[in-house]
């Protein structure tokens, strides 16, 4: 059964989905998410999760990744093809390959099992400020190779084409553009995107780099947008 949490959350509070077969535990978190001030919802089944999505407004999305009718991964896929809402990624598989799937298909963050309920609500505010400032940009933001950024509704434009960026290619490129023409290493990328997790030693930044060009249709070998600095890092000349 599908339950609707915190009716009584202050008027202002960030709406909150949580995605998760497991009622149990959402029942759990969601109580300890309304102490924080959230209005929380829940959904056990991922494709009601997936239509609530659709049809209300939330800030953020808190998914699991093992779920037996559709796997976390595969639905953060479909709720992608459609918005850029911000998703943090729960799993008990805390294993560095399984958070780089979840980068490369658009997720915010990516805590795994079991978490400090406080450093869970810290990532979420983390994302969630990120959203924020940078709404506070340019609004409307167009350059010569035709790409149009619409800041207050965080949407990107090539050639009148919604690219559909995730949370995290829409930060990078945002910090790419306040950048335009300087040399941003892979730990100016990391210090600047504060809140997601980093590890030094895998190819995080290198693979949300690859998948906004993608987006972009930019070929690394004839760069339009970004080029790559060989051992140092990435430079925006679109």
């Amino acid at each position: 059964m599908e339950k609707r949490q915190n009716r009584n959350a202050e008027k202002h509070s960030k709406k909150l989905l949580i995605i998760d077969d497991d009622i149990k535990s959402n029942e759990l978190l969601s109580s300890l998410l309304k102490n924080y001030g959230f209005e929380v919802f829940t959904a056990s089944d991922p494709f009601f999760g997936l239509d609530l999505i659709k049809r209300e407004s939330f800030d953020i999305v808190l998914l699991d990744v093992m779920m037996p009718k559709i796997d976390g991964f595969e639905l953060l896929k479909k709720i992608r093809e459609f918005s850029d809402i911000p998703v943090i990624m729960l799993t008990a598989r805390g294993e560095v390959s399984s958070r780089i799937v979840g980068l490369e298909l658009g997720a915010d963050d990516y805590v795994p099992k079991p978490f400090d309920i406080g450093e869970l609500v810290a990532r979420i505010k983390a994302v969630l400020k990120r959203t924020k400032s940078n709404n506070n940009f340019k609004k409307i933001i167009e350059t010569e190779s035709g790409l149009k950024i619409d800041t207050s509704k965080r949407e990107v434009f090539l050639n009148n084409e919604n690219l559909n960026l995730s949370t995290m290619e829409y930060d990078l490129l945002i910090l790419f553009v306040k950048n335009r023409e300087r040399v941003l290493t892979r730990d100016n990328i990391m210090e600047n995107l504060k809140g997601y997790e980093w590890n030094v030693f895998d190819r995080s930044v290198d693979i949300l780099v690859s998948r906004l060009r993608n987006k972009l249709k930019d070929n690394p070998q004839y760069p339009k947008f970004i080029k790559t600095v060989r051992g140092i890092g990435y430079i925006f000349i679109g």
